[in-house]
């Protein structure tokens, strides 16, 4: 078995966007990784879910690995990006469309907009 470090790296690099939360993506256990799940579901963006709920080396390294304290912890194409504060931020700013289209992660850029409208 490997250690919780490496499962970590081998999971942020297996896919472009991967959202470490509490829960899954369809059933989110706590109401900030809901938050940012639900937002990428809403902009339709296609990410892995990883529960740390199912798993405590990884729920302890997660935070380890990062250097961030909280989930949940967006991470895209590899590189952390932030938790439920930031990644709620970087939405309505128009940051997070930014990054995914400089990463080259499809969204639904219509959905994005009515986001930052209902926030207005």
């Amino acid at each position: 078995m490997t250690d919780a470090k490496t499962r970590i790296e081998e999971t942020v690099k297996s896919a472009d966007v991967v959202l470490y939360m509490k829960g899954t993506k369809d059933m989110p256990q706590c109401g900030f990784s809901s938050r940012v799940a639900g937002v990428l579901n809403y902009m339709g963006v296609d990410f892995k879910d990883v529960n740390v709920l199912d798993d405590a080396d990884i729920r302890q390294g997660i935070k380890d690995y990062s250097d961030w304290p909280t989930i949940p912890q967006l991470y895209v194409k590899g590189e952390f990006v932030g938790g439920c504060d930031i990644i709620t931020e970087m939405t309505l700013s128009g940051e997070l469309d930014d990054l995914f289209e400089k990463s080259g992660v499809s969204y639904d850029k219509d959905a994005a907009e009515k986001i930052r409208e209902a926030n207005a």
